[in-house]
């Protein structure tokens, strides 16, 4: 599964209520998982080789709705849809004209958001440091750094930054040493979402690779 739907995830199954925080990026973090239940956003995403001389950028628009609801719509350059209703994931390649089907705890089990997805405490599983304090201006960006204790991960390090109370920046570096950054603008807490938002039809005519079925 690609990266962007790795950090996605791998925050939807993150459960923060029974870790202490001590510092100022701590206190950030654990405010937003514990007040934000729904989030809309337009994101920039970056992707970086790891010789750092390739990049990929995309853009779109991310609305979420906890438990386990979301919607990313990639607007440029190539349109896709990554849609979850709490049950079943769609992905939705416009151009490929291609719907894939997942269930939801399956796709979660695809990606490091299984190290999170039991009822064992973050602390147990994650190292978890603030780094740094980047201030440019009138803002500041506090940063977080969460490395996995377990060896067989297959991502070395996220990073995540906040602006005020605010998620601004996500930062996966993986194993092979590419890193995707996600960076989040024009953000709104708990916004009203209506749930047609996180349902899906697949356009008549498109091809449907349903693995939700086949995994029953």
């Amino acid at each position: 599964m690609k990266s962007y739907v790795v950090l996605f995830l791998l925050l939807l199954s993150v459960n923060f209520s029974s870790v202490v925080f001590a510092g100022n990026a701590e206190q950030r973090l654990e405010r937003f998982f514990k007040q934000v239940q729904s989030m809309r956003a337009d994101f920039t995403q970056t992707v970086i080789s790891e010789n750092r001389r390739s990049a990929e950028k995309s853009q779109g628009v991310l609305q979420m709705q906890r438990p386990g609801k979301f919607r990313w719509e990639y607007q440029t350059p190539y349109e896709q849809q990554i849609i979850a209703n709490g049950k079943k994931l769609w992905i939705y390649d416009v151009e490929m004209e291609q719907v894939i089907v997942k269930k939801l705890d399956l796709a979660l089990g695809d990606t490091p958001a299984v190290l999170l997805s039991g009822g064992a405490n973050i602390a147990d599983r994650f190292d978890i440091k603030e780094i740094s304090v980047d201030s440019e201006g009138e803002s500041s960006l506090y940063w977080l750094q969460l490395l996995p204790k377990q060896q067989e991960a297959s991502f070395e390090k996220l990073l995540l930054a906040f602006a005020g109370d605010n998620l601004q920046i996500m930062e996966l570096k993986d194993a092979f040493g590419q890193i995707t950054r996600l960076t989040f603008s024009n953000l709104e807490q708990n916004p009203v979402i209506d749930s047609s938002v996180f349902s899906f039809e697949p356009p008549a005519g498109v091809d449907v690779i349903d693995e939700a079925v086949e995994s029953q």
